[in-house]
């Protein structure tokens, strides 16, 4: 991709399998945010104005807000594990250096005028092929993993412990026991189970996008295949947040369309509505998803983490802790902790059960307005755009929205949300340009 056109983009969306088994993941976008950053020096020395994206001054408040709450690391919340700042700053470094990373790549992607449009939908597009065949093979060959060349050069105290395993192991599933036997659910290319499903939502709407814009008939029935296979870990993966979120974006985007005069579109929400009802009474899937409603082990931990969450709200309102904290203990005793024999039974981390929760814990009532309202005014600014990038483009900020009460964003989940973003943001310039 020559110069201008957001090559450095194009190589970390395209290459991002490679970066997945290299060990670099997630760890990517911060490796190539400098390089991004002189493409944006360049840019502006060869006499193109560097421009921001509207409402950008309340993400540079939410930043501000992240980098005061450092003061509050030292701080102890009520039924936390006490620690000292010292500790907290690696977590902390990391989230900001991602927050920063991301920032860079909203900017970096809004300026280049020959990617933001379809070559752009289109590299969404592969991410979303490329998370479906993570997620079949997180379905049937869900105890693959290997040893990557990164994880090869760190030190083993280093490569073992669980968060940076999480960042450099690749391995094709989590296994969880969730219906009364550990089974392996679908998180490559994104590392864990919940991602896989967020990022399966945020994609899928650039997929029918693009697939469904004019192009042969055999380019949209190959489309639909990619669609059916999709089905298998969608299902696999006993994701309910994921369920959730493509029944909103469905819904949304039919009425959407609807507004625009074309009911067809809701007609075919219906028919896909009384097929998913025929299936789950005529088909194995009903039970699926029944013993999958019927045993939600995670639902008191999350309403735990939750209550906790809101207490450290209360406790520190206006810029929170600075970080997520540990809970002392697990939600029946202070006694249960974390060990060896049962990783999840305690010391659960406070945040870390949706983005919503770790703002208002982390960020406190500043950090999560400001957030929010930057989505939000994206929202409101760009809602009279009715072409299929304006459509899916807010719907994939309509879905991150909706996954906050249980997805956390950073880092992929914000990634594409911010694509998204910079889309709308370039489309209702188009007619200037």
């Amino acid at each position: 991709m020559p110069d201008g056109k957001g090559r450095l983009l194009a190589v970390t969306m395209l290459g991002y399998p490679v970066w997945w088994a290299l060990g670099l993941g997630v760890l990517i976008f911060p490796l190539i945010a400098p390089l991004m950053i002189v493409a944006l020096v360049r840019q502006h020395r060869a006499g193109r104005r560097i421009e921001l994206p509207p409402g950008f001054a309340l993400w540079l408040c939410f930043l501000a807000v992240v980098v005061v709450g450092v003061a509050a690391l030292g701080a102890e919340p009520e039924g936390a594990v006490s620690s000292s700042a010292a500790s907290r700053m690696v977590a902390v470094s990391y989230r900001l250096v991602q927050y920063v990373a991301m920032t860079i790549l909203l900017v970096y992607a809004g300026n280049q005028r020959g990617l933001v449009g379809r070559p752009l939908v289109r590299l969404l597009s592969w991410l979303f092929v490329v998370t479906v065949l993570g997620g079949l093979l997180g379905t049937f060959a869900g105890h693959f993993e290997f040893t990557s060349p990164v994880e090869m050069l760190l030190p083993k105290h280093v490569a073992k412990t669980g968060f940076v395993k999480s960042l450099v192991h690749p391995s094709a599933a989590q296994v969880m026991d969730l219906l009364g036997d550990p089974m392996p659910r679908p998180a490559a290319p994104w590392g864990y189970t919940n991602t896989w499903g967020n990022n399966f939502v945020l994609l899928v709407v650039w997929f029918v996008a693009w697939h469904w814009g004019g192009l042969s008939r055999t380019r949209r029935s190959l489309a639909g295949v990619v669609l059916a296979l999709s089905a298998i870990p969608v299902v696999h993966s006993l994701n309910r947040g994921l369920w959730i979120g493509l029944g909103v974006v469905g819904v949304y985007v039919a009425l959407r369309l609807a507004v625009r005069g074309r009911f067809l579109a809701l007609g075919a929400v219906l028919a896909a509505t009384l097929a998913l009802a025929v299936a789950l009474v005529a088909t194995p899937l009903g039970d699926v998803v029944s013993a999958r409603l019927d045993n939600g082990k995670s639902n008191g931990v999350r309403m735990f983490l939750t209550e906790r969450a809101l207490a450290g709200a209360a406790e520190s309102p206006l810029i929170g802790f600075g970080s997520t904290r540990n809970t002392m203990g697990g939600r029946q005793s202070i006694a249960v902790g974390e060990s060896a024999g049962c990783e999840r039974c305690g010391n659960f981390t406070v945040g870390g059960n949706g983005q919503l929760w770790q703002l208002l814990f982390a960020h406190g009532l500043l950090g999560t307005a400001t957030y929010l309202g930057f989505f939000l005014y994206g929202l409101w600014r760009f809602r009279r755009d009715h072409s299929a990038i304006g459509i899916a483009g807010s719907s994939a900020i309509v879905a991150g929205l909706v996954a906050m009460f249980w997805y956390n964003a950073l880092v992929t989940p914000l990634a594409w949300t911010f694509c998204a973003y910079a889309l709308l943001w370039r489309n209702s310039l188009r007619g200037n340009e």
